[in-house]
């Protein structure tokens, strides 16, 4: 069954643990109070007895139903249909994981489905039992105890994404080579942290004013106005956070940016330096070439040549072969390839 806990209460007490939904309906029509069932996971059928029993708005049935809806509160007549996304920071992961959770407050009743292991809704019940003048004041401060709960849930999350905004920072100049792909994840999870919390705001704001119009009970007022404050610093934060991963971001392209251009200006340097050491090998090659080919040219051993039967042939071979050289050696020095 995905009947976590089920109870009927009068006056802030609880009066019965039916075993079945049928159980608590029953006893919810003969002897009056409120009914808290609390589901988790239920079927398409469970959903829709429930439904059937408290005459829930179809809409409202249809978005419990499919799931994955967005944080929201929404009236129909007398019935409240609030979406809450909790959270909760993995430490093994680095990660944060949501959850959804699904409220209908009614004048007499509130029914919690819960998708996923978080909050812990046996907590809110149990504190809520420990207080039964506060329980007394009905199906309003069961859901003020929830968002409580949701809203208190939030703060190890902060912590943990202020601490991997800790470590991102540091990693951002010790070249880290993923620090890019962890900035954009924990990017990711900050904007699903933003549409978590940034629809209760709204949200509290249209509890405050129909506690105003509805004079709700005195105590449950200012309560909510405490859940509205820890909500307004949590967004605040969280606001922050992705301001400071935005800059981190910025501050990574820059430093990848500065290391490409180091780079590349090793690599001209070591391309200028491996050119002017072309240039004098290619240099030195031509001056060594020039006596090269003036001693090639002599020594082909031709029958009839000008020059082997003058006397200053030898002589002219050589001084020609130095000027040449000399001529290049000039020639290069002056155009600093030597």
């Amino acid at each position: 069954m995905a009947i976590v806990d089920n109870g009927v209460y009068v006056d802030g007490q609880r009066t019965a643990n039916p075993e079945n939904l049928d159980q608590t309906f029953e006893l919810k029509r003969d002897h009056g109070g409120m009914a808290w069932i609390g589901l988790y996971r239920p079927d398409d059928a469970e959903i829709q007895r429930v439904a059937d029993e408290f005459a829930l708005h179809e809409l409202a049935v249809e978005d419990a139903l499919h799931g994955h809806q967005r944080s929201k509160l929404e009236r129909y007549g007398e019935t409240l249909f609030a979406v809450l996304r909790p959270a909760r920071y993995l430490d093994a992961e680095e990660m944060v994981e949501f959850g959804e959770l699904h409220v209908f407050v009614g004048p007499d009743f509130i029914v919690t489905i819960r998708q996923a292991e978080s909050p812990d809704l046996a907590k809110v019940r149990r504190r809520l039992e420990a207080r039964p003048e506060l329980l007394a004041l009905g199906p309003q401060a069961v859901l003020y105890a929830i968002l409580d709960e949701v809203v208190d849930q939030y703060a190890p999350v902060v912590a943990g994404l202020e601490n991997d905004i800790d470590e991102i920072e540091d990693e951002l100049f010790s070249s880290a080579p993923d620090v890019a792909r962890r900035i954009y994840d924990l990017s990711r999870e900050v904007i699903g942290f933003q549409r978590a919390t940034h629809p209760l705001r709204p949200m509290l704001d249209a509890l405050l004013a129909d506690a105003e119009k509805e004079d709700m009970d005195s105590e449950l007022q200012p309560r909510l106005r405490d859940v509205q404050d820890h909500v307004l610093r949590i967004i605040e934060r969280i606001d922050s956070f992705r301001i400071l991963l935005q800059n981190a971001l910025s501050v990574h392209a820059t430093l990848v940016t500065q290391r490409q251009n180091e780079e590349m200006r090793h690599l001209s340097e070591a391309s200028l330096a491996q050119s002017e050491e072309v240039k004098a090998i290619s240099s030195w090659a031509a001056i060594l070439f020039a006596p090269t080919l003036v001693g090639t040219v002599y020594g082909m051993n031709f029958e009839f040549m000008p020059e082997l039967d003058w006397p200053l042939g030898y002589p002219f071979a050589l001084a020609l072969m130095l000027l040449m050289g000399v001529g290049l050696y000039l020639t290069f020095k002056r155009k600093k390839w030597l």
